[in-house]
């Protein structure tokens, strides 16, 4: 049992500071990572590959943008081992660093114009910097924030992390809605995209200043104490890595996070990357306008988070995330028709839904995950749970509807195949177990003859 110094929580002062860090961090990391994304709808295609037709330079666009979600599972790996072996904090520095290097490398770049081919192989090396990153800050943002918070409220505390992603998105666009406005097409597409990106670099200084002035999780302490403890007892011999352990013990759990990210992750990058190509090319939408309704839509996302995350510390993560799978997976069939008519109100109510029912999985996800493994890998599993499924999910979407709607010049594959991923993440979440009960801190077991004494049935808590 975990000391009650680990357990306690901390004064509402410092957990409002750890949210804060976890929140502008995550909002900074998000806002680069939507930045290419919204780019790569809007502007990449004919910067990077002006040789292809629009809508083959559309889908080279989103090639890259989807190498990007590749390398985040080996950020996941990385940063998991880490965060696991030497703390949250110093892993979430270094990926704030990276993401902002590789963001504000990108507003640099020459063009296919300048360069040629060099041009999209430098852009798909920064992507790639920009999902290792990535795949390490989501794990250790809102793991400070649950191994802080206190158990009764966990859900809404840790659900604020998960707030700088429609805040990230909500920035990225509306910088990009500003500049849009503001600029003509040909000065945005001569220099007016990279400004965008080289605001990555004050971004990041803030973000620092904030991440670095936070300590690290108790409950990380705690179980780094004990496990020296076990090291010593056993005559220095090592731990095991913690994927080695997590593959062990929670493998179950890997694939139950792999699996209820399917519908959330898939109904995301429909809703706000894909919906700016196919309202500009099929519904006759103006670019200024599908901005302004993912920006609209973004800010109703944020809101809601918080207050999903708090219904599911009363009612459980799994009825929360249940009733977000099956009303996106539903909701797709007048989604697409609401954007048919080019109406600016039809195209805001279609995404702000959309988002509003993406939010009652993405809310619980963070404790839910978190609450599923043991602490000295828990950056680890829920880092892997997290972003191996990316690779299957957010990162093919965008091209795959994009890919669907050039097949069969129709809504209806799509819908089908956001449908399909609800299926899978209903599945994997009426299998798994609830967990908004469980204490962080009491799956440490205690130091010394008591620890050795574990029955190899309890193994998995270790």
């Amino acid at each position: 049992m975990a000391s009650a110094a680990a357990s306690a929580p901390p004064t509402p002062a410092n957990l409002k500071r750890i949210v804060a860090a976890s929140l502008i961090g995550t909002t900074i990391e998000w806002y680069d990572f939507f930045l290419y994304g919204s780019a790569a709808a809007l502007v990449f295609n004919k910067l990077f590959f002006p040789d292809s037709d629009p809508l083959v330079g559309t889908l080279l666009s989103f090639l890259t943008y989807a190498v990007g979600f590749a390398a985040r599972p080996l950020g996941a790996l990385v940063f998991g081992h880490y965060g696991d072996r030497i703390g949250r904090k110093k892993l979430l520095v270094l990926s704030l660093l990276m993401m902002g290097g590789a963001t504000f490398a990108i507003g640099l770049l020459p063009t296919h114009a300048t360069v040629g081919s060099a041009a999209p192989v430098l852009l798909t090396t920064l992507r790639l910097v920009q999902g290792f990153a990535l795949g390490g800050e989501w794990g250790g943002a809102v793991l400070l924030v649950s191994e802080h918070g206190d158990a009764r409220r966990r859900g809404f505390w840790a659900s604020w992390p998960q707030t700088g992603a429609p805040a990230g998105q909500l920035l990225a666009t509306g910088v990009l809605s500003l500049l849009t406005a503001l600029l003509s097409d040909a000065a945005f597409g001569s220099w007016g995209w990279r400004i965008p990106f080289l605001l990555s670099g004050v971004l990041v200084v803030v973000g620092l200043w904030i991440r670095l002035s936070v300590d690290e999780s108790p409950v990380f302490k705690e179980a780094l104490a004990h496990a020296e403890a076990r090291k010593a007892a056993r005559n220095g011999e090592a731990e095991k890595l913690p994927l080695v352990s997590v593959l062990r013990h929670h493998w179950r759990d890997v694939l139950v996070a792999m699996g209820a990210r399917m519908a959330e992750n898939i109904s995301y990058y429909v809703i706000t990357a894909f919906i700016l190509v196919y309202a500009t090319t099929s519904a006759g939408v103006s670019k200024q306008t599908a901005l302004n309704a993912v920006l609209i839509a973004s800010a109703v996302h944020f809101a809601v988070i918080p207050a999903w995350g708090a219904l599911s510390d009363r009612v459980g993560r799994r009825p929360v995330y249940l009733l977000g799978a099956v009303g996106v997976g539903l909701w797709m069939f007048p989604f697409f028709s609401l954007v048919d008519t080019g109406g600016f109100g039809a195209l805001v109510l279609a995404v702000t839904v959309g988002l509003i029912l993406h939010g009652a999985m993405y809310a619980p996800q963070a404790a839910f995950f978190a609450e599923m493994f043991a602490t000295r890998m828990r950056y680890s599993g829920a880092s892997i749970g997290a972003q191996f499924a990316s690779v299957a999910a957010g990162a093919p979407a965008p091209l795959i509807a994009t890919a669907l709607l050039a097949e069969y010049d129709s809504s209806t594959p799509i819908v089908l195949y956001v449908v399909g991923a609800a299926v899978l993440t209903v599945i994997a979440v009426l299998v798994a177990k609830e967990t908004r009960h469980r204490d962080l801190a009491d799956v440490e077991p205690s130091v010394g003859a008591e620890a050795a004494a574990v029955p190899a049935a309890d193994a998995r808590t270790v």
